[in-house]
């Protein structure tokens, strides 16, 4: 029987004229998207932080980091990858239960630029790497999120070390190994969520990809399975042990494409809720000072990540339903990620609304469904719904992400966004470039 280990070896491993155009249109756009986010973080503290944690150390200077600076392959990773993570609005894939681009991207850049390797190379490495770390998410599953891990930074970085080994032309038994050590390596709590540390669990993701595959590459051993076998990773991280594998994530189609996108600069957990408000917003006309009551259901694992009723800083406010109803109802723009400054958790008006506001589990939502009730002062109510898994065409996405690209990094966004249709002219190198010089654009 095959096991996990075995599929994620072969489908990093697929070559790259066996791998679909739609698949790597949305890895393009990802790029992208990542590249949006990472450019907007470059100024925040604890990109800051990590800028001078990489000064601090001495080094080959190979890759290029947010800001300017050049240094080793691992250190970039780290680095860009906790970066494009601080704003929290990267993407999310849903069955993987994490965000794809900011454990994975960062890593492969790293090494594509180190390896001189093509655009198209990256990308394909990036969604090869992704493909695995969803199905390493799936086996892992709920259980282990609610146990308190976080999955951009466990299951990502399986996709992470895939991907980087790809790129140095790893052959089987290198990948096995790299896995092995890479199991040994994944970490990430989501009780760091709120915190510098969530983001610093996709620098870390990004950075343990790179120095797994190096390691592999130059002769380091691990356990034969590391991942599945007997006290492998799956098997210590999950209550109760349990090693099934899923023989229906088989590589017979593609997962990432099932890939949501922010447009709004929060947790994902809370779009659904804003768009829906949006609606009763646009379609009623209500205002704040219209609701009595608002009561919202949502899947219960949510309450656990994005239900801080009392937020004290801006990033908290990132993770509050309370606090993000109350700006979507009187218009604030929450796909302007300025606006999570941390005195707005202390606007008086949305306390006061959030005091109106019951939000509840059912488990007969998915993670991607909000229903509700707005009750009116006048004696109405307006039943709310809204379900995010209607798909966008790779066009409908180009047009949202550049939008969002635009409102976020301003004049920035002209130079990522040029690159959308000429990445078989380019190199890695070439996007490293791009990013490093509209990131230090931004900053001055």
């Amino acid at each position: 029987m095959t096991s996990l280990t075995d599929e994620i070896i072969d489908i990093a491993m697929r070559p790259a004229d066996h791998v679909p155009d739609l698949p790597l249109d949305f890895a393009k756009l990802s790029l992208l998207d990542w590249m949006t986010c990472a450019i907007a973080g470059t100024g925040e503290p604890l990109a800051v932080k990590l800028r001078q944690l990489a000064a601090s150390e001495s080094g080959r200077p190979v890759a290029s980091v947010l800001g300017g600076m050049r240094v080793p392959p691992r250190m970039a990773a780290l680095v860009n990858g906790a970066t494009s993570h601080s704003l929290d609005y990267d993407d999310t894939h849903f069955a993987h239960v994490g965000h794809l681009s900011v454990g994975i991207y960062p890593a492969a850049l790293a090494i594509a630029e180190m390896q001189d390797a093509s655009a198209e190379e990256l990308v394909t490495s990036f969604l090869l790497g992704a493909e695995s770390a969803i199905r390493v998410g799936m086996t892992l599953g709920r259980e282990h999120y609610n146990h308190g891990f976080h999955q951009t930074a466990t299951a990502g970085a399986f996709g992470a070390t895939l991907a980087a080994g790809r790129l140095l032309g790893l052959n089987h038994s290198q990948t096995r190994h790299a896995i092995g050590l890479c199991a040994t390596r994944a970490s990430g709590l989501t009780s760091q969520f709120g915190s510098m540390g969530k983001p610093y669990n996709a620098g870390i993701a990004a950075a343990n990809g790179v120095e797994c595959s190096i390691l592999a590459s130059i002769g380091f051993t691990s356990a034969d399975d590391g991942l599945m076998g007997h006290q492998g990773f799956v098997g210590t991280h999950l209550p109760g042990g349990s090693l099934a594998y899923k023989s229906d994530m088989a590589f017979d189609n593609y997962l990432f494409p099932d890939n949501k996108y922010k447009l709004h600069a929060c947790c994902h957990g809370l779009h659904s809720m804003i768009e829906a408000l949006q609606v009763a917003r646009d379609v009623n006309g209500v205002s704040l000072d219209d609701i009595n009551t608002f009561y919202l259901s949502t899947n219960p694992r949510w309450l656990a990540v994005c239900d801080i009723k009392q937020p004290r800083t801006g990033l908290e406010v990132k993770f509050s339903y309370n606090w993000l109803a109350g700006m979507t109802l009187r218009g604030d723009d929450t796909g302007d990620d300025r606006l999570f400054t941390d005195s707005i958790a202390g606007d008086a008006e949305l306390k006061r609304f959030a005091e109106r506001i019951s939000v509840v589990g059912d488990a007969d939502l998915t993670d991607l469904q909000t229903s509700g009730i707005l009750s009116l002062t006048d004696g109405r109510t307006i039943p709310l719904w809204f379900d995010l898994t209607e798909p966008f065409t790779t066009e409908v996405l180009a047009e949202k992400l550049q939008r969002k690209s635009s409102t976020i990094i301003g004049e920035a966004s002209a130079s990522i966004w040029n690159l959308y249709h000429r990445f078989g002219q380019l190199g890695a190198r070439d996007i490293a470039a791009t990013l490093v010089a509209a990131s230090t654009d931004l900053e001055t």
